[in-house]
């Protein structure tokens, strides 16, 4: 924590304040808090009500007073320049825009697992490239503690207020939904410390970590058109997985592959057929659910070849 706290110290934009909430911790955290709010008055130190990682954060909300806002962990560091690029980028666009970055792990003990070096490289790249709108169905595009937004903006989404977990990815999509200009920087804006007992290794939640339900329920919410024929294209256990879920919502959309032991089949009901179908259909939206690298690539390219586009046509979901 005291390596989260001087780094907020640390930045080269000054005129911040800190909400930092105990919640209920049975280490030093609280005393390390007043310690440093005792030599810094922008810290203001309080304990939460209500024990959880959602009652935190709302509380911690309810105590702020500034107009930009910006969510931190206590295990965390910020480079020194973070806040100074993400204002200055955020005066650029101001209303209805949303700054964030590139984000990397490190590790006190141990090496950091691999999972969470090709996420956040990945994270970063989409940042570089502003590609935010077409990747946010594969993983979360913005890193939970790497966004700037006003304070109306926010409140207009909801805040912290849902229940829904992971709750930073739910707030991802509800800034997408909100039709908010999502800005990434060409920069490394946070470090993440990775940690054995870090919750995204430990939570129930976190176990299955392609979030389908979630990703289900805001596409048939933000991306869904009825007057377009839907199609799932992937065999696996993805595919089979989302087409359970799809079920529930829809029950007529086309389901394709391109192996031939699965091609004429019945699974769940829909006949399984080959994906050249998808040159058949007038204006398809496809949802992508075959996980290997090396097959997305192939995928992608076969609908660019169609004159198809990410984020208006086709998503992948793994």
């Amino acid at each position: 924590m005291s390596d989260c706290l001087q780094s907020i110290i640390d930045q080269e934009f000054k005129n911040w304040e800190l909400i930092a909430i105990n919640d209920h911790s049975n280490d030093l955290s609280l005393q390390i808090l007043e310690e440093f709010a005792k030599v810094d008055s922008r810290i203001n130190v309080f304990t939460n009500p209500n024990p959880g990682l959602l009652e935190a954060l709302r509380f911690g909300y309810s105590k702020t007073s500034g107009n930009l806002i910006h969510r931190m962990d206590s295990d965390d560091k910020m480079p020194a320049d973070k806040l100074e690029l993400m204002h200055n980028e955020w005066v650029r666009h101001e209303r209805g825009s949303v700054i964030t970055g590139g984000a990397e792990y490190f590790m006190d003990n141990g090496i950091v697992g691999d999972g969470f070096i090709r996420y956040t490289a990945w994270l970063t790249q989409i940042s570089k490239d502003n590609t935010h709108a077409a990747n946010i169905y594969r993983e979360s595009v913005i890193a939970s503690n790497c966004w700037l937004v006003h304070r109306e903006d926010f409140d207009a989404i909801g805040g912290f207020e849902p229940d829904t977990f992971p709750e930073d990815y739910d707030l991802c999509f509800r800034f997408y939904q909100g039709g908010f200009k999502i800005v990434g920087l060409d920069a490394i804006l946070h470090l993440w410390r990775d940690r054995p007992d870090r919750i995204s290794r430990n939570w129930d939640v976190y176990k299955d970590h392609r979030f389908f339900n979630l990703k289900v329920h805001y596409f048939f919410s933000i991306e869904r058109n009825s007057n377009r024929p839907l199609v799932l294209w992937g065999a696996g256990k993805n595919g089979k997985d989302l087409a359970k879920l799809i079920l529930n919502l829809e029950s007529n959309f086309n389901w394709v592959c391109d192996n031939e032991k699965k091609i004429g089949k019945d699974i769940y009901g829909i006949r399984m057929e080959r994906f050249e179908k998808i040159k058949d259909l007038n204006d398809p939206q496809i949802i992508i659910a075959v996980a290997s690298p090396d097959g997305q690539k192939e995928i992608e390219s076969i609908l660019k070849s169609w004159n198809l586009k990410a984020g208006d046509d086709y998503w992948f979901f793994a």
